[in-house]
């Protein structure tokens, strides 16, 4: 662990231990010689509920600690105190985690609020509408998966298996509907992305196997 992550790991108790000595030396020397630990602690303390410990959280993902992310994201005592563009991302990541839990209403409560709030990034909020698109498609909620998917495309989906993704759900959504020649359009797209994942590369050779021979 480098110094930042432990300074943000532990900056809230550095804080309190700040305020601490400042106290002590305004006892026994007075209010200005104190001061400078009184600033620092107070600056310690807004920091952590102002920013928060997110930062915290990349190693824990990059090294596929899920669990490890989680306890970071629990310690934040009051989330509704962090900055709101990092607030957003707070309940982006409790979204991800609680769909990987298949906790499908946690995820789709979390998403939504991340979005009302406003997301600091284009790509973030076309990736969080992706999401509640397939969450309402699951649910049977078509004209709102179909809704949100559309809104995800729009507003850009970073990478470019989840945006092939996207396609061959509207692709499948088109189909259902019988405009077969906007499903054949968005089956062209996605191919055309040539994504690698399994997932998405299973989905077109299925597709694939009928959608020659619809009409359009």
């Amino acid at each position: 662990m480098n110094f930042l992550n432990w300074f943000i790991k532990w900056r809230f108790w550095l804080g309190i231990a700040a305020l601490a000595g400042a106290i002590g030396v305004n006892i026994t020397s007075g209010f200005w010689p104190a001061l400078a630990l009184y600033l620092i602690g107070i600056i310690f303390i807004f920091t952590h509920f102002f920013v928060g410990p997110l930062r915290l959280i990349q190693d824990y993902l990059e090294s596929g600690d899920f669990e490890g992310a989680e306890k970071v994201l629990n310690s934040i005592w009051f989330p509704g105190l962090l900055y709101k563009p990092i607030q957003s991302v707070y309940y982006t990541l409790k979204g991800n985690l609680a769909m990987m839990k298949q906790d499908f209403d946690s995820a789709e409560k979390h998403m939504k609020k991340s979005l009302d709030l406003g997301s600091p990034m284009k790509e973030a909020e076309g990736a969080n509408k992706l999401q509640l698109g397939m969450m309402a498609l699951q649910k049977g909620k078509m004209k709102e998966g179909e809704s949100m998917i559309r809104q995800a495309l729009k507003a850009g989906i970073p990478d470019k298996e989840s945006h092939a993704l996207a396609y061959l759900q509207m692709c499948q959504i088109m189909v259902q509907k019988r405009e077969f020649r906007a499903a054949k359009d968005f089956f062209r797209k996605a191919k055309a992305l040539k994504p690698s994942s399994s997932q998405v590369v299973d989905q077109i050779k299925q597709i694939e196997k009928y959608i020659s021979r619809m009409p359009g």
